[in-house]
């Protein structure tokens, strides 16, 4: 098991059944919006803004939606004011889950995150009682029969990687989140198609959840991910491969 979470591979398969209940849309129009309001509307002055459209792209957002999310977070149009939160706390088997929350309605989303927790096997936390178990990194990932290795790495490290390692049939990139941009920028230039990009909370031990475990597991990740007040969800727990 790699140090990228399970979870993330599971999100990004059913990323497409998301996006058909406008999920994946909602969700990046916030980050657009708060990374704007925060770094302002030019992405390339703004890191952050640059990420949250380059996802967008890759989910095939209308030019028109990005630009209004600009527009509401610096201003020019009058918008939603989202709050950032950090939440954390532990699933089934004692696995780590931590999150983000992007909401216009903290008390809202602090009770439907902990009616989730403990519906499902888990409880919230108090904060610090996870978060170091992850740690910050950019994430790039590359399918194998999209690259030659050799050329793969010598890229990526050159564009200030950390590290580039297998994980069945792909490549996964690691970088400091500073990074992130210019190894991503020169994946592009060198015409090397990635599946995954982003800046993200790679867990620092795994804890391998089976059975009964394994499956509240998943509901409970599943649950956060549909909680409208919620940004993106990490966790330490690998789950079994014919679970997912």
């Amino acid at each position: 098991m790699s140090g990228h979470s399970k979870w993330s591979t599971i999100r990004h398969k059913k990323g497409a059944a998301d996006a058909k209940r406008g999920k994946v849309f909602t969700k990046l129009i916030k980050e657009i919006t708060i990374a704007a309001r925060i770094g302002g509307g030019d992405p390339a002055a703004n890191p952050r803004l640059r990420t949250a459209i380059a996802a967008a792209k890759n989910e095939n957002m209308p030019k028109d939606n990005m630009d209004r999310a600009i527009k509401k977070g610096t201003g020019e149009l009058e918008g939603v004011s989202y709050e950032e939160n950090t939440y954390e706390g532990y699933g089934p088997g004692g696995a780590a889950v931590l999150l983000e929350s992007l909401t216009d309605n903290k008390n809202r989303a602090v009770a439907e995150i902990r009616h989730i927790f403990s519906k499902r096997g888990g409880n919230l936390g108090e904060n610090g009682c996870v978060a170091w178990m992850f740690d910050k990194k950019g994430y790039l990932n590359v399918e194998k029969n999209a690259a030659d290795e050799e050329q793969l790495m010598e890229v990526a490290l050159e564009a200030g990687a950390e590290d580039v390692r297998e994980d069945g049939d792909s490549f996964e990139i690691i970088t400091e989140p500073d990074d992130f941009e210019s190894v991503r920028e020169a994946l592009e230039k060198a015409e090397i198609p990635y599946t995954e990009a982003e800046v993200t909370m790679l867990p620092q031990n795994i804890v391998s959840l089976t059975g009964k475990e394994a499956e509240q597991m998943m509901k409970l990740m599943e649950a956060l991910e549909d909680c409208d007040d919620v940004q993106k969800v990490y966790t330490n727990a690998d789950i079994p491969d014919d679970m997912v």
